[in-house]
């Protein structure tokens, strides 16, 4: 009998029952498909400790070039702001007077955690209290300088790089902020200015010290006609998106005397947190509370993802607010870090390959995180603060292992019981991935797992069912490609 091909579509695929996920990938952790073929995420290794010099997981990073060259990187927690330089040496800028925040999201549902005279007196509240979402930074940076605004403290600092001067409030700027931005024009936006949770304020072009508005300058502020509450904002190319908890708006420069002109482009499309948002030339990407959408410059859309109920199904919604997104830009890629239904940290991601459309899940403890572009890799951070280099062939994966594992796949007509003795292995760097197979005769029967088989050409195997999974692990911190395996099977009667 001719070779039977294991040929299945690039990405994980999980979505409804385990028989509709048949012959496509259903479970993944740190594997990725490129250019025709699966490989393991590339692995990281430490480049930074700043566990003694951060109190809280850190929440927010920004990295950047000041004039003289010199790479910058800031990261910020609930308790504090600090500046990494190249050197590893890290330098507490958090500003005087700063309000520390809350570390993890709360839902109150004791007293005084709803509304007066609601419920009965001596019945419990249902689960839908006062939220109180995690306290994380917005960090940007006006030319050489850093601008920066938390949740906690909701003022506008300014930080112009010496080690000894922590970060200072911006003259003249709004209070009771929830995040900022900086616009192509070089217009500084506050984002749930003076408290407001619709009101965009700016500051004049070029000078993020004068916020009235004159006839002598461009400084202007909006209420957004929304029924939500302003989350975050990005630059695009010649636009600003923002986000609200329900909808998009875009923010189009159009000179004096309106200076900005705002257009809502998404309803029912809000974000789940603050640092959920990544915009790239490809557009602007973002989570909701149960669907992933995209700006295409057009309109804001839900995507097609083939791992929503996956995602949404085992998340930590109370501590939702504490997920974000990173570009992955050498690969096309936008992760998405979020804590799983039994966690209260982030230790989870999924990952959309917006070239080759297709997602990828997986597990890993991750807080905040930069593209490469001012590094040379990847700086990825956990909640301890330990910044790891990311992106790195064969340098490990920690105690994780890369694997992947199929959803159901029939074997000829699906009726008949198939015996296969032989797997025929498409692997680049034979003999660094192992494989297992699980077998039913029926959808709902008992599962017999063989293997692990250590790949030869051919591989010897002896197993029987009607269909089988394929789960294919790494043996090492090795660099492997792995194409289409084939197996030899032939019928073997009726059961």
């Amino acid at each position: 009998m001719p070779l039977i091909p294991l040929q299945l579509p690039a990405g994980v695929y999980r979505v409804g029952t385990d028989y509709e996920g048949s012959n496509r990938w259903r479970d993944a952790n740190l594997i990725r498909w490129h250019q025709g073929s699966m490989r393991p995420v590339g692995g990281w290794r430490e480049k930074t400790d700043a566990t003694s010099d951060i109190t809280a997981p850190p929440r927010a990073m920004h990295v950047w070039v000041s004039n003289n060259t010199f790479a910058r990187l800031i990261m910020g927690s609930a308790n504090e702001l600090v500046y990494i330089a190249a050197t590893g040496t890290v330098s507490d800028i958090t500003p005087s007077g700063y309000t520390t925040g809350v570390v993890d999201a709360a839902r109150n549902t004791a007293f005084g955690g709803s509304y007066y005279g609601t419920g009965f007196y001596g019945v419990s509240r249902p689960n839908t209290g006062v939220f109180q979402e995690c306290d994380t930074w917005s960090l940007d940076n006006w030319g050489e300088y850093l601008v920066a605004c938390s949740t906690s403290d909701g003022k506008l600092y300014e930080w112009q790089l010496d080690t000894a001067t922590p970060a200072a409030q911006i003259t003249n700027s709004p209070i009771n902020c929830k995040g900022l931005t900086v616009t192509e024009e070089r217009f500084l936006f506050a984002l749930q200015a003076g408290g407001n949770p619709r009101k965009v304020a700016w500051s004049d072009r070029e000078d993020n010290t004068t916020w009235t508005p004159a006839a002598t300058n461009e400084a202007g502020d909006i209420e957004l006609q929304t029924s939500g509450e302003i989350m975050c904002a990005a630059r695009m190319r010649g636009r600003t998106i923002i986000l609200t908890t329900v909808d998009a708006h875009i923010a189009t420069y159009q000179g004096p005397p309106y200076v900005y002109g705002f257009e809502r482009v998404g309803t029912a499309c809000g974000t789940a947190s603050r640092k959920a948002l990544i915009a790239i030339d490809q557009g602007a990407f973002w989570m909701g509370a149960e669907s992933f959408y995209v700006f295409d410059g057009s309109s804001a859309k839900q995507m097609q993802c083939d791992v929503q109920d996956y995602v949404f199904g085992n998340m930590n919604k109370n501590q939702i607010s504490k997920s974000f997104a990173v570009h992955n830009s050498e690969f096309g890629e936008i992760w998405w870090f979020y804590p799983s239904q039994n966690s209260t940290e982030i230790d989870r991601y999924v990952a959309f390959d917006y070239l080759e459309k297709h997602w990828e899940v997986g597990e890993l403890n991750r807080t905040c995180a930069a593209d490469q572009g001012i590094y040379n890799l990847p700086i990825w951070v956990d909640e301890t603060g330990m910044l790891y280099e990311h992106e790195i062939l064969n340098a490990g994966h920690g105690s994780l292992v890369p694997f992947v594992e199929s959803g159901p796949i029939s074997l000829g007509n699906g009726d008949s019981i198939m015996k296969v003795n032989q797997l025929i292995p498409d692997e680049d760097t034979q003999g660094e991935v192992q494989v297992k197979f699980k077998t039913r005769f029926h959808p709902n029967d008992t599962e017999r797992e063989y293997g692990a088989f250590d790949m030869v050409n051919p591989t010897s195997v002896r197993f029987s069912g009607r269909q089988i999974r394929m789960r294919v692990e790494a043996t090492g911190n090795s660099d492997f490609r792995v194409g289409v395996m084939r197996i030899n099977a032939t019928p073997g009667g009726r059961r």
